[in-house]
């Protein structure tokens, strides 16, 4: 019986190995792959955490009238990421490391 969920298993992850779910951050009409997750879920709970860290400096971006950036989910293959990808840090729009 355990080797059966061993198997059963193992062909859910070579099924699904190839899409993963992008936290994806949009300033204006630019947008950038901020980080990616296997699951669902890791991606919301990732994505509510950089949103609440925007939010603890939306009124200084807003008077150095700078965009907030927005996060959103989204489906994504491994292969349309691009080669030099790298995970956005959630304040990096502070230091102008957006795009």
């Amino acid at each position: 019986m355990t080797s059966a969920k061993l198997v059963s298993l193992h062909r859910r992850e070579s099924g699904g190995e190839d899409t993963l779910w992008a936290v994806v951050a949009s300033m204006g009409k630019r947008h950038r792959v901020a980080e990616v997750f296997r699951s669902h879920a890791a991606a919301a709970a990732d994505m509510a955490w950089r949103t609440q860290q925007v939010q603890a400096y939306v009124d200084f971006l807003r008077r150095n009238e700078q965009p907030v950036p927005h996060y959103s989910l989204a489906p994504i293959k491994r292969t349309d990421l691009p080669r030099q990808w790298k995970p956005l840090p959630a304040l990096g729009f502070l230091r102008g490391q957006f795009i």
